[in-house]
């Protein structure tokens, strides 16, 4: 199964990115230009355990749906989201999140097996793992930009 592991380092409180990182309306920020909208389950606000969020968006030309579930949360360490129907044979995205010296480190680990057997292998191969890393790379981008100024107040509620 591949794996695409990816750091990112914001200065902001872990709380803050935590929330940005489950925040319906940030991903939809974030993936502006695959016409990524929430359709079904959670569709705004923050995802909490348990719940999950239908998505449709435009890959490679075609629109796809993906249905994901948060199955495993502590705030604001991690939480686990794992797709339940979609294009993927399978996929789970462990979000972690520790604290080093005021700063937040953000890792996610996106396991994950392509659909269609030897062709799928493939196919990831070739474009997948990169198209999926910078798709990662693009939303971690996002969550950095709102996380390090005030902007993380349009998203998250204040409590």
């Amino acid at each position: 199964m591949p794996r695409i592991q990816i750091h990112t380092e914001i200065n902001a409180k872990v709380e803050i990115v935590f929330d940005l990182s489950r925040s319906i309306d940030l991903h939809k920020i974030s993936t502006v230009h695959t016409n990524e909208e929430a359709i079904a389950g959670k569709t705004e606000g923050l995802i909490g355990l348990n719940e999950s969020v239908t998505w449709r968006a435009k890959h490679f030309g075609i629109y796809q749906q993906l249905s994901s579930k948060i199955t495993a949360y502590k705030r604001p360490h991690y939480f686990v989201d794992e797709m339940q129907k979609g294009i993927f044979k399978s996929f789970k995205h462990q979000h972690l999140f520790t604290v080093e010296d005021d700063r937040t480190i953000m890792t996610d680990l996106f396991d994950y097996t392509a659909p269609l057997g030897f062709l799928g292998k493939i196919a990831d191969q070739l474009f997948l793992k990169k198209y999926m890393t910078r798709l990662l790379q693009k939303r971690n981008q996002v969550i950095k930009e709102f996380a390090e100024s005030e902007r993380w107040k349009e998203v998250i509620p204040i409590e």
